[in-house]
């Protein structure tokens, strides 16, 4: 402490504080000794006041230099990738890649080697072999393996696999450099953060350049397809267009009708926003929309302005000859009768998004999720933060009249409805039970009572962990209500409601997978008492015995998915279809670099009531940056014996699946369209695929809805499609509400079977022509409505000689013999 006559006074100037300053320091006063100790153990040092001062004024960190160190081995990688092109390619756009990185990774590792030297740091020998083969925990770095395999590789398998290495080698830079950022006191000399930021935009502009150059390698008509909001290049392989309609009138912006945002419509304008800004990050949770809603953008620091998705398409729902489409502004209404023509019946006008809808009876159910969204349908949405007149939940709807819906009941909810399963009902009691899942933020306590935003710990009536199950009494559908909110995801052992995945990534090179605190879709099988559930975090088998009361059976997590999105049971609820949104629906996720195991489907047989992985399925080829590309909502196409999926992959288009066999899931059909904009990324595409009553209906988000027919190839034949167009699957589609298909005791389906086993050469060309002849003959009669004993008996005698046959056959063949045989004695039956 000063003496009191020391201390300076507010009129002394510096220069006099200065000197006395000196002068006190410097008449021999004794100064305290300054300290350094050492390990526990170790003896302690002193410091002079030079020493102290230059220890505590550091300017770089550990993390620093560790980042530099590890950033020149890491660089060097490149260059020895870099070093293998002229010799393996004859690609001059290749070579000139490799020329670039070469020399840019040899001037930075020669600033990052002075850098250290500079600080009296270790300076590594990047040529060292330890130093360059041993660091393959580092992101990106390729391993030895796949150095070998670069090494032996030639021409166009080279070039290939060079981009996709280095794509990954340089993303792997991105990271350690965010990684870095991420740390106290990190990157605080502004030479050191010059440094990153530079790493940063070059890397990223060369992977852009990589990107474009890696999806040219793909002979893939969607790989190249043009831009344009109303003539898009198209590709279709396998499929028919049948009809395109347009979002009918009222629901989009005719000054605007592709929703394009203000640095697309106005590009030389200053609008505030900044047109080179870029977002590659993930964002595990939902659709883009969702974000929106809730006032979140992908970036907070990218200013560009888009419209709020106020009319895009969203789910589908179908009933006799109706098709209902949702959309964030409400829903329209077809006449689906004639084949070729859809007919708009009415539009209703009802904003809240999200707007999947579902129909049981005369009553239409639609989620609201939300905050504009008004109990009244009104357009003005709500300003206030608490408002009685805000609605999120599940509207339903009477239309018994489809000229004119009126809204008959509205059940609020603290998280809205991003989604909702019908699971029963209408049963004895004319109630109908439904599954809600809000995904959203709590809305607050004032305006809805219970909506406690609480994490558990704190207190567990939180709305967080639990779903809501719902009440519709159909004859008073005014009266509907939240029954029970069971915590789903509950540790039967300790009994927290947060007892499934917690959030976070599962180790080096897998996801950032969102917390399992909500389910995303969960779809219900109600013949076979389960249910699946994609709950944010995890995939998730339910017992739905009791509706009111679902229970778990078992639960998977996946280190390679960011967020469980849908679930699909194949027919005979065997396996179970997921799929992953990574980077939530709006983000380009199905680029050459992006990994095929993220953002894709993850194919589950259930064995003893556990979920057991077989594979994952991405579309297999590679999308432009401009197109917003990820797993989306699809359904079983009923081909008797197969299990094949027609999916819905935003501006990826529509892709046709089989997998049958569950560990190696193919392609056998796709239509596609280019990007809505050249330059820009601009949300749209595909957001539900299904096939209803023999077509494939398809809501595009922003152009409007796709009619389309399967046709016969190598990997379909016809006799399939007709078992497919004969199958007798109800007169009512939800979304997420499963029913066992059936085929009925007609030729076609016993043609279809056969055809299968002739895919697989295991039908004799003896057989399959006395089958042949067999089936015409059949069919002839049947189709006059008459009958025959005669060929009754041999249509028996066939089936008996055809469980023979397959008796020694593996067990795939044998289930193709035993499915003919079955179809044959269910024809024999009619004949009789």
């Amino acid at each position: 402490m000063f003496p009191t006559r020391l201390i300076p006074s507010r009129v002394f100037t510096l220069s006099l504080f200065t000197a006395i300053f000196a002068a006190w320091a410097t008449n021999g006063m004794a100064q305290a000794p300054i300290v350094n100790p050492g390990a526990p153990g170790q003896p302690s040092r002193l410091l002079s006041a030079d020493e102290a001062t230059r220890l505590a004024a550091a300017r770089h960190s550990a993390a620093d230099t560790k980042f530099m160190q590890d950033m020149i081995a890491h660089h060097y990688q490149a260059l020895e990738m870099s070093w293998l092109v002229a010799d393996r390619t004859s690609r001059n756009e290749l070579i000139e890649v490799a020329n670039r990185i070469e020399a840019s990774q040899k001037d930075e590792i020669a600033f990052m080697q002075d850098w250290l030297r500079e600080r009296g740091e270790i300076v590594p020998d990047p040529a060292a072999h330890h130093t360059a083969h041993t660091g393959h925990s580092m992101a990106g770095m390729a391993t030895r393996e796949e150095m070998t395999q670069l090494e032996q590789a030639r021409g166009a398998t080279f070039d290939a696999m060079f981009l996709k290495l280095m794509i990954k080698h340089h993303k792997g830079a991105l990271t350690m450099v965010e990684d870095l950022l991420e740390q106290d006191g990190a990157v605080y000399e502004p030479v050191l953060f010059e440094f990153t930021t530079d790493i940063t935009n070059d890397q990223s502009t060369e992977i852009d350049r990589m990107t474009v150059m890696l999806a040219g390698f793909s002979p893939d008509p969607r790989a190249t397809l043009t831009a344009g909001y109303t003539n898009a290049g198209e590709a279709i392989w396998n499929m028919d267009l049948v009809t395109t309609l347009a979002r009918p009138a009222g629901f989009f912006d005719p000054e605007n009708p592709a929703e394009l945002p203000l640095s697309v419509l106005y590009p030389d304008e200053e609008a505030g926003y900044d047109a080179d800004a870029t977002d590659d990050d993930d964002d595990t949770t939902d659709d883009v929309a969702d974000d929106v809603a809730d006032g979140v953008t992908d970036d907070e620091d990218d200013e560009s302005r888009a419209p709020l998705m106020s009319f895009t398409n969203t789910d589908l729902a179908f009933r006799d000859d109706v098709l209902v489409a949702g959309n964030y502004h409400g829903f329209n209404i077809y006449d689906i009768g004639e084949r070729n023509a859809p007919k708009l019946l009415s539009s209703v006008v009802c904003p809240g998004g999200q707007g999947d809808v579902s129909i049981v009876g005369d009553l239409l159910l639609m989620s609201v999720e939300q905050t504009r969204g008004r109990l009244d349908c009104g357009l003005r949405g709500n300003a206030e933060s608490v408002s009685e007149e805000r609605f999120r939940g599940l509207r339903i709807f009477d239309i018994s009249d489809l000229t004119m819906p009126v809204q008959v009941g509205a059940v609020q909810t603290c998280r809205g409805s991003h989604t909702h399963s019908v699971v029963s009902g209408p049963g004895d009691d004319g109630k109908i039970i439904v599954y809600n899942s809000g995904t959203s933020s709590v809305r607050d306590e004032e305006e809805m009572e219970g909506c406690l935003d609480e994490p558990p710990y704190r207190d567990d009536q939180t709305a967080l962990f639990r779903i809501d199950v719902i009440e519709i009494p159909v004859d008073d559908p005014a009266s509907a209500r939240i029954i029970a909110s069971p915590t789903v995801f509950a540790d039967p052992e300790s009994g927290s409601i947060a007892g499934l995945w917690g959030g976070g990534d599962h180790g080096d090179d897998t996801q950032e997978t969102s917390e399992t605190d909500h389910c995303h879709d969960i779809t219900v099988f109600p013949e076979l008492d389960i249910a699946a559930g994609a709950c944010s975090g995890n995939g998730i088998l339910f017992d739905i015995s009791d509706p009111l009361n679902p229970t778990r059976i078992h639960e998977v997590v996946d280190p390679a998915f960011a967020y469980w999105h849908s679930a699909t049971f194949n027919n005979d609820g065997t396996k179970v279809l997921f799929t992953d949104e990574w980077g939530g629906g709006s983000r380009a996720r199905c680029r050459a670099s992006d990994p095929l195991t993220w953002g894709a489907n993850a194919i589950y047989d259930i064995v003893d009531n556990k979920l057991e992985f077989r594979s994952y399925y991405k579309l297999p080829v590679p999308q432009a940056e401009q197109e917003n590309c990820v797993a989306h909502n699809g359904s079983i196409v009923p081909v008797p014996g197969r299990d094949l999926f027609v999916q819905a992959w935003y501006q990826g288009g529509i892709s046709l699946m089989d997998f049958t066999d569950s560990a190696n899931p193919v392609e056998i059909a796709y239509f596609d369209r280019g990007p809505i904009h050249k330059d820009e990324l601009v949300f749209g595409g595909y957001w539900s695929v299904y096939w209803y009553d023999e077509l494939i209906y398809a809501t595009e988000t922003t152009r409007g809805l796709d009619v389309l027919a399967l046709t016969p190839s190598e990997f379909l034949t016809q006799n399939e499609i007709g078992a497919a167009l004969a199958s007798q699957g109800g007169s009512v589609f939800n979304p997420q509400q499963q029913f066992r298909i059936d085929w009925p005791a007609e030729p076609v389906v016993a043609r279809a079977r056969m055809d299968q086993l002739q895919r697989g050469g295991n039908l004799s060309d003896d057989m399959q022509r006395e089958l042949s002849d067999a089936l015409d003959q059949a069919e002839k009669v049947l189709s006059a409505g008459g009958t025959d004993a005669s060929l009754a008996r041999g249509r028996a005698r066939q089936a008996v000689a055809l469980r023979r046959s397959g008796g020694n056959s593996a067990d795939r063949e044998q289930e193709q013999f035993t499915a003919l045989g079955e179809t044959l004695d269910d024809i024999a039956a009619r004949l009789r």
